[in-house]
C-alpha cells in the first residue's frame, strides 16, 4: 500500500495506465510533475506523499511504515 493511494486514487491511475509498484517507482521527476498535474482533484499528492520511494520499497519485496499499518487495520 502506498501512503495515499486510496480506492480512488487506484482507480484514477488505473486509468492513466499505472497497475504495479513497479511502474510507480521507475517515474523520472518528470513522470511525477506530469502524474501530479494530472490527477483529478489529488493535485500534488505523488510528491506530497513521496510515493516513488514508497513504490521502490514496495516494489523490491519490503516493506513502508504505512503498509504495515494496514496490514493492521490501522488505516482504511
Amino acid at each position: 500500500m502506498i501512503k495515499g493511494v486510496g480506492p480512488k486514487l487506484e482507480a484514477l491511475l488505473n486509468r492513466l495506465g499505472f497497475y504495479h509498484f513497479d511502474q510507480i517507482s521507475n517515474w523520472t521527476a518528470a513522470e511525477v510533475a506530469w502524474v501530479d498535474q494530472n490527477l483529478e482533484g489529488f493535485k500534488g499528492r505523488v510528491s506530497r506523499d513521496n510515493w516513488v520511494e514508497q513504490a521502490r520499497i514496495l516494489s523490491e519485496g519490503g516493506e513502508t511504515e504505512f503498509a504495515n499499518r494496514v496490514k493492521k487495520g490501522d488505516v482504511y
